[in-house]
């Protein structure tokens, strides 16, 4: 990190000393995240998941959270209560991960070493020659790297903390293909298109080559024949099942949606959103399909070969379009306005095997990379049309692309504001836009809609879901089964799903969860407001914090529609 940004400013005040030393303490004990979020100072670094170092992270959170706590909000000015909160969300959340040792047992298409590895380190962008030596030394750090995580899935072993059998497993396979590959093609290569210097371009193939590989086939091997044999069976692959299983989903409930709202609570939430968009499934299918029942609407959208993707080439230029369109529609519906760009292009073969349809890569903070939306294209004839439009707004514009570029252009809040990322705003801002897509006027057709609806189901099913696997015991088959019968999802993205769910217990709960609260909040804005509400003001009021727990925003909204906050009328029309 700079100079300018790697000591605590003296002069900050109390609030603010507590998230500068956070936010240092965080980038310095994730530098992938660093690096994608283009934080400099980390990029040659690779985590450290020893057993020491993640409790003495731990320790350090928890003091930070501590202190944050102590401080009194009725000392404080609204921005640092805002800041205060998020302190100790944030802190809360690293304290949770290490409690939970996540690093011993988790594994998945976004978590773990093949993950990082495959996934996540070749995304780096080399534009300087420094930049171009931290990524060969974090190459040759790698091996390192893979080999501690092989070790801390072994620790778990040892006290039963183990991943789900279909995640060990998925990640096998996804290692075999990755080193079935010629090493030409090998991801970690990708960045290396960027760079003239011989000898650097020489240093990773060799890291790659002699150590990066050779460190993911331990890593198999510890998988297929150590893991393997005691991971988790399908019908125990729900948290509750480790030791402390239900205090790990407790926490992580409360931390991805940041509420207090109980896991049978949102349970039955999911339960009721499901049935009512099944009536607007009947209404869109009655219009495009010619049916209103649900299990032949969403039979079509699964079975007509005529809904799908040729190539993957059509697939990227359906998505540039779409973000084309909702860039031009923004000064209408937004006051503010980002400044980084946002490209779409395709996930890595490696990667996109086993994982999502699409997610999204924040700019970097001194721009020398833009936003980035990455698209699952593999096996283009398997990719329904009419999902990708939804999941580009959600991505793009108006969703993850505007949110994160115009936090990291709040230049009047601190480092750590700006970069912090609290699922339920996030995840919410994004599924709140795929309906305000509508209502701007972005959807191409009624058949580009049914993404938006087939979403929302989506969304929806994932509140029963995930409560289901994590606290009601449900079996991977019973999550499969409700995933397919609540939605049109592929079996093989309700799958693919499904075993995210499972390594990532929570984090699925915060999209509904935190959209629901963004439209309340709207909602009463409008009530409150009348002829003089504002949407370009109101969403300029959800952006521009940031990302915030949901109680913090909503006490936001509350305090400029009563006026207690400046300025009063930021919600208000001209």
């Amino acid at each position: 990190m700079s100079d300018d940004q790697s000591t605590i400013d003296a002069k900050a005040g109390p609030v603010d000393r507590l998230g500068q030393e956070y936010f240092e303490l965080f980038v310095s004990a994730h530098p992938f995240t660093a690096t994608t979020f283009g934080v400099p100072g980390h990029d040659a670094e690779v985590p450290d998941v020893s057993a020491e170092a993640q409790a003495e992270l731990g320790r350090r959170m928890a003091s930070i959270r501590d202190r944050a706590a102590a401080l009194s909000p009725e000392r404080l000015d609204d921005t640092d209560r805002t800041s205060r909160a998020l302190v100790m969300h944030d802190a809360q959340a690293v304290v949770n991960t290490v409690q939970a040792r996540e690093s011993e047992w988790q594994l998945g298409s976004l978590t773990g070493a093949a993950s990082a590895v495959l996934g996540t380190v070749p995304k780096a962008v080399l534009t300087d020659a420094r930049k171009a030596a931290d990524y060969a030394e974090r190459c040759a750090r790698l091996p390192s790297y893979v080999e501690a995580s092989a070790e801390a899935l072994r620790r778990g072993m040892g006290d039963g903390l183990v991943a789900s059998r279909r995640l060990v497993e998925s990640t096998i396979a996804t290692i075999d293909g990755y080193l079935g590959a010629a090493t030409d093609v090998d991801p970690l290569l990708t960045p290396l298109e960027q760079v003239e210097d011989a000898a650097v371009r020489e240093r990773v193939r060799d890291a790659v080559t002699g150590g990066v590989r050779p460190a993911m086939a331990r890593l198999r091997d510890v998988l297929r024949a150590e893991l393997l044999p005691v991971a988790r069976p399908d019908e125990k692959c729900g948290v509750l099942h480790l030791p402390g299983g239900e205090d790990i989903y407790r926490r992580l409930v409360e931390q991805h949606t940041t509420t207090t709202r109980t896991p049978e609570d949102l349970h039955e939430t999911g339960l009721r959103l499901a049935e009512q968009l099944r009536e607007e499934f009947a209404e869109l299918g009655g219009r495009v399909l010619g049916t209103s029942d649900f299990a032949e609407v969403t039979a079509r959208l699964r079975d007509d070969e005529a809904l799908r993707y040729a190539s993957a080439e059509q697939i990227v230029t359906d998505a540039r379009a779409a973000l084309r369109r909702a860039e031009e529609a923004v000064p209408d519906w937004f006051g503010r306005r980002h400044r980084a760009p946002c490209e779409v292009d395709r996930m890595n073969s490696a990667e996109a095997e086993t994982s999502v349809l699409g997610y999204y890569q924040p700019p970097a903070w001194d721009g020398s990379r833009p936003g980035r939306c990455w698209l699952n294209t593999s096996n283009p004839g398997s990719r329904a049309r009419y999902e990708c439009e939804t999941l580009t707004f959600h991505e793009t514009v108006p969703g993850h692309h505007l949110q994160f570029a115009l936090a990291q252009e709040l230049e009047e809040l601190p480092a750590y504001r700006r970069f912090a990322y609290v699922t339920a705003y996030g995840e919410g801002w994004g599924l709140y836009t795929e309906r305000l897509a509508d209502e701007m006027g972005l959807y191409s057709s009624d058949l580009a809609r049914f993404g938006m609806v087939s979403f929302d189901a989506w969304r929806a099913a994932r509140l029963v879901v995930d409560t289901g696997l994590h606290s009601a015991g449900w079996s991977r088959r019973q999550a499969i089964d409700y995933l397919w019968e609540s939605t049109a999802l592929s079996m093989g993205n309700v799958v693919n799903e499904v075993d995210r769910y499972i390594s990532m217990p929570g984090q699925a709960l915060a999209y509904m969860t935190g959209r629901l609260e963004i439209a309340r909040l709207r909602e009463l804005a409008q009530s409150r407001l009348g002829s003089r509400f504002d949407i370009t003001a109101f969403h300029d009021i959800v952006l521009g914090s940031g990302s915030i727990p949901l109680s913090q925003l909503a006490d936001t909204v509350d305090r400029l529609l009563d006026g207690t906050a400046a300025p009063a009328d930021t919600v208000i029309a001209d």
